[in-house]
């Protein structure tokens, strides 16, 4: 099956950014994927370099923004991961990832479990804890275990979508540099990024799919340095071989070949699932083992 990842840069507008996206996916369903996946957020800047409620508003076009998606998703025929600002109510906002089939018709979606709330990354302040847990969503080209972003550094989360039959993890992610870092400790932050992915692939006989997105994007508050995103979306195999890698500064429709029966062909040879002591595990329900 051919998959595309969607990388690319944020524009001044919606209008702007979006108009490409969908230009990317006119593309890559003429080339005969079957699955498109887009980063983080991928409707506008990444907003939460700073807490500001003026951001809300980019919220309010949820249900707007289903219908258009559903209808991209339709005319090209192809099963869409997208990830949308999500407004339930007033005060209360998720960030969302929404999974449509070829047909246009919704398939699921999932809200962000894991939320950051470090510099330039001030989530907590406009997103709430999913409440939807980690369950897969059936499609008509396989069974995906949608994550976001933080959740990727979290192998409870890959292990329980694994668990519950899922065929493929997927990583809509917004991550990258800041300039005051040294080279050395760009580099080490790259290698973990990419090394914890592959582990959750290799742990859980899973193909795993980061869309990350790129270029630099300023804080708009004067105060902070900006986030230079540092691209590199990949996917890698059962056993954590990257089959397919972009780089850290150009827009791309990144392909990829996965062989759904490879996690069968994996797992055969490397049983963890077998060998796992269930009875023994109860301490994971702690915060900290005192």
């Amino acid at each position: 099956m051919k998959i595309a990842l969607i990388q690319q840069k944020s524009y001044k507008t919606k209008n702007e950014t979006v108009k490409k996206t969908v230009k990317l996916i006119r593309e890559a369903s003429k080339n005969g994927v079957k699955l498109i996946i887009l980063q983080e957020l991928h409707q506008s800047e990444y907003f939460c370099q700073t807490e500001d409620t003026k951001f809300f508003k980019y919220a309010s076009s949820f249900k707007e923004d289903i219908l258009f998606w559903a209808d991209i998703a339709k005319r090209n025929s192809i099963v869409l991961v997208t990830s949308l600002f999500e407004k339930r109510t007033a005060g209360l906002y998720h960030n969302t990832a929404v999974v449509f089939d070829s047909d246009g018709t919704i398939r699921g979606k999932y809200r962000k479990m894991h939320i950051p709330d470090d510099p330039s990354f001030y989530e907590k302040f406009y997103f709430t804890e999913g409440d939807l847990g980690f369950e897969p969503i059936d499609t008509s080209i396989g069974r995906l275990g949608v994550l976001i972003c933080w959740d990727q550094w979290f192998p409870e989360a890959s292990r329980v979508m694994a668990l519950k039959g899922a065929e493929i993890l997927i990583y809509p992610t917004a991550i990258g540099w800041f300039e005051s870092d040294s080279r050395r400790e760009k580099d080490r932050q790259l290698d973990s990024w990419i090394t914890i992915q592959r582990s959750h692939a290799i742990a859980n006989g899973l193909f795993v799919a980061s869309c990350n997105r790129v270029g630099f994007e300023d804080d708009n508050s004067g105060v902070g340095e900006g986030i230079n995103f540092w691209g590199n979306s990949f996917v890698c195999d059962p056993q954590g071989e990257i089959i397919s890698k972009a780089n850290s500064t150009d827009e791309v429709i990144l392909y990829a070949n996965i062989d759904r029966n490879r996690v069968k062909e994996v797992r055969d040879i490397w049983p963890f699932f077998r060998d796992r002591r269930v009875c023994s595990y109860g301490d994971l329900l702690k915060r900290y083992c005192d």
